[in-house]
């Protein structure tokens, strides 16, 4: 990844999720919203490299004056050493590591040889309904619905049987890339390939806008869906830890 690569994708990421608000400060980017929703709410470097002295007190008095606890989103690089040991004193806590990873659009396309998922420009009820189902944490299903659907230009993608929406995901375009978020399967539907449906179709409307990249973010115990994602073509390029102020 390059450096603009990174950025390209921290930008994408946060048009994506669509936080209520977001500010930019010294190279990083400061989402803040009330969702649940982590990377809606997490300072993130737009570059690699270490942050300037006094950053954090910066940072934190940004969200305190919003009424929120400061959470960075760090790269899991040696540059963030410094910074992650500040944090560290100050009794932040890390955890949930997650991967960033990439594909080319041609390789999630092919994911399927079964029909692709349906796409809209807006979410409907049903695909809605699918984040709060049975299996599902309701809270954090109805955040992050209101996440995704506040973002411009997404495609919201689903698999139906009987009118029910029993796959669903989202699928965001910009910055030169395309980018998959809030994959769901019902859990009465799981193991027939309806996830590897939903890339199909989210990758079909990336290639319709000339977009031949993608990204994703997966947490790293997530074992099912990181074996559908390398079927996908997916590679990890760096992984990050949320780390959340006591």
């Amino acid at each position: 990844m390059t450096s603009s690569d990174i950025e390209s994708i921290e930008r994408a990421t946060l048009a994506a999720v669509s936080p209520e608000a977001v500010e930019e400060f010294q190279d990083w980017l400061l989402p803040f919203d009330s969702g649940t929703v982590s990377r809606a709410r997490s300072a993130v470097p737009l570059r690699h490299v270490p942050a300037a002295e006094g950053m954090v007190d910066q940072v934190e008095a940004r969200y305190r004056a919003r009424g929120l606890r400061t959470v960075f989103r760090l790269a899991n690089e040696a540059c963030f050493d410094d910074l992650r040991q500040e944090l560290a004193r100050r009794g932040y806590q890390s955890g949930k590591p997650v991967l960033v990873q990439v594909a080319p659009v041609r390789a999630m396309r092919a994911t399927s040889t079964a029909a692709p998922a349906e796409t809209a420009d807006v979410p409907d009820a049903a695909w809605a309904a699918l984040f709060l189902a049975e299996g599902f944490d309701p809270v954090d299903g109805a955040s992050r619905v209101k996440a995704l659907s506040r973002a411009r230009g997404s495609v919201y993608a689903s698999v139906r049987e009987n009118g029910k929406t029993v796959a669903a995901g989202a699928g965001a375009f910009s910055h030169g890339w395309s980018s998959v978020h809030g994959m769901r399967t019902d859990q009465a539907f799981r193991g027939r390939g309806l996830a590897g449906r939903v890339l199909a179709g989210i990758a079909a409307v990336a290639e319709q806008r000339g977009i031949a990249r993608a990204f994703l973010q997966v947490e790293d115990v997530n074992t099912s869906a990181l074996a559908l994602y390398r079927r996908a073509g997916f590679e990890t390029v760096w992984s990050y830890d949320y780390w959340r102020q006591p």
